[in-house]
């Protein structure tokens, strides 16, 4: 019979490999106990691994689109309230024009009223949300509206440049008190207008862009989500507050100062209605976002859906695998240790 030699080392070096195959698979079993899912998808799906890849891209894009709406959502929703506040502020306006129309209001009520319709109108169209000014169509980090009141503003030089070149004095002048009716009426078509109508309004009062925000709500369909400070409705506001503000603090005349009513009253009124519009368009808009992002959800539900049957695996059998492995693994560093500790000088003493 013949004997055959028995190598510690031959040992030791078996079991260290068996560690190492142990271990990575230990760190497999992990994973997939962790998450449910294949740790290895091209592994475990063979060639429909472009399948799962596809679903999972998909998935992704659908899931980028549901958070983009929600921000959109939000941002209508602020153009909401603010359109119902600006609103409102035209409705307390067109009531003391009203007023004042009737000869109830003194000038000065009238006055303080367009400044105030004037001021909101400023504060609100130059609200921003998430960093962003919401009114200024795609030019969304500049302010939209510049205040009439500030000191140095075009917008006032341009006013009182009009109102001289029109009626060849200022309108602090005495010579205001005599101003009729007809030529009020003139300088409202002739020289106001295109001021808030016109190029002026531009040029001097907005830096919004008339192109407005276009997102996408769905894979395939994109809406209009902004509202810009240059639709009409917010001009001619801006016009009837203005001219009253500014002429009702001067020397014109009782005369001119009720065809400058009754011009703000029409202009006024179609600024609510106006409004109301763009209030209209904005709850179609939302309306329509928050059906794009329900038909999201429904589709990233059955993409998840598909992509588990793919890679999902029983946790409990990755549990199980787990635990063996390590007991498999806590064996093999004890057969190490008592391999370790074998000697021939130990053994012959």
């Amino acid at each position: 019979m013949k004997a055959s030699g028995v190598s510690t080392v031959a040992l030791s070096q078996s079991l260290r490999l068996s560690l190492v195959r142990a271990q990575a698979e230990l760190v497999k079993a992990q994973k997939e106990a962790q998450t449910g899912r294949a740790a290895d998808t091209g592994l475990a799906l063979g060639t429909g691994t472009a399948q799962s890849v596809s679903f999972a891209r998909d998935l992704e894009r659908i899931s980028g689109i549901i958070d983009s709406n929600s921000l959109v959502s939000a941002r209508l929703k602020a153009t909401q309230d603010a359109l119902a506040q600006i609103s409102a502020a035209a409705q307390s306006f067109l009531s003391t024009l009203m007023t004042s129309s009737s000869g109830d209001a003194i000038g000065n009520v009238t006055r303080d009223s367009a400044r105030t319709t004037l001021e909101a109108l400023t504060d609100i169209l130059n609200t921003s949300f998430n960093g962003e000014n919401i009114f200024a169509g795609i030019n969304t980090d500049v302010k939209p509206l510049n205040d009439y009141t500030a000191p140095g503003s075009t917008a006032k030089a341009s006013f009182d440049a009009a109102f001289l070149a029109h009626f060849g004095f200022t309108q602090d002048d005495p010579a205001a008190a005599s101003i009729s009716v007809t030529d009020m009426n003139a300088f409202m078509d002739m020289q106001v207008e295109p001021l808030f109508m016109g190029a002026g309004w531009a040029t001097d009062w907005s830096n919004a862009s008339d192109q407005r925000i276009v997102s996408r709500i769905t894979l395939t369909e994109t809406t209009q989500t902004s509202v810009s400070a240059n639709q009409d409705g917010f001009r001619k506001l801006a016009m009837a507050a203005t001219v009253i503000m500014d002429l009702f603090d001067s020397n014109v005349g009782p005369g001119a100062r009720a065809a400058l009513v009754e011009r703000a009253v029409s202009l006024v009124g179609d600024a609510i209605g106006g409004l109301g519009d763009l209030q209209a368009t904005t709850g179609i808009i939302q309306q329509r976002v928050a059906n794009a992002t329900e038909r999201l959800e429904v589709q990233s539900d059955l993409f998840e859906r598909r992509i588990g049957n793919l890679l999902d695996i029983d946790p409990y059998e990755a549990a199980t695998r787990v635990s063996t492995l390590l007991t498999q693994i806590e064996t093999s560093y004890a057969l190490t240790a008592r391999l370790q500790q074998l000697s021939i000088t130990r053994f012959i003493s």
